[in-house]
């Protein structure tokens, strides 16, 4: 762990951007590695500053966090498309059951990318402890 030689205390991590840089799927560090080593497998490490990652614990907090927009987002959408076409009730089942599918996939592993990077800016689960592998 980097500490500010002055105080003795653990240096600041900026967490919107460790956020950001995880959200788009690179490494809250160094925002130059991969974070995910395939869908939502976070890698174990970031190949680019060797930070550790395997400290992560996103568990299901990014599933119901995508249950929870996909739902709030679909079921206005639905209300005004059935309020204003009136389409069969097959069609609304296939294209917003589509959307939803389409929508969570998009959506999950990038929710999943600002946990880990909210939890590695925070130091929590270990971030903070253990020494990276760059030290």
């Amino acid at each position: 762990m980097s500490h500010d030689p002055a105080y003795g205390n653990p240096v600041e991590r900026p967490t919107g951007q460790a956020m950001l840089r995880a959200t788009i799927g690179r490494c809250p560090a160094c925002g130059e590695g991969r974070l995910f080593r395939s869908f939502l497998k976070v890698a174990d490490h970031c190949p680019a500053c060797n930070e550790a990652l395997h400290h992560q614990r996103a568990d299901d907090g990014p599933a119901y966090l995508t249950i929870l927009l996909v739902s709030h987002l679909g079921a206005p959408l639905l209300l005004a498309c059935y309020v204003a076409w009136r389409p069969s009730a097959m069609t609304m089942i296939w294209t917003f059951g589509l959307g939803a599918v389409v929508l969570s996939l998009l959506l999950l592993p990038r929710i999943k990318g600002a946990f880990v990077g909210l939890q590695w800016a925070r130091r929590m689960h270990g971030f903070g402890t253990a020494p990276s592998l760059a030290s």
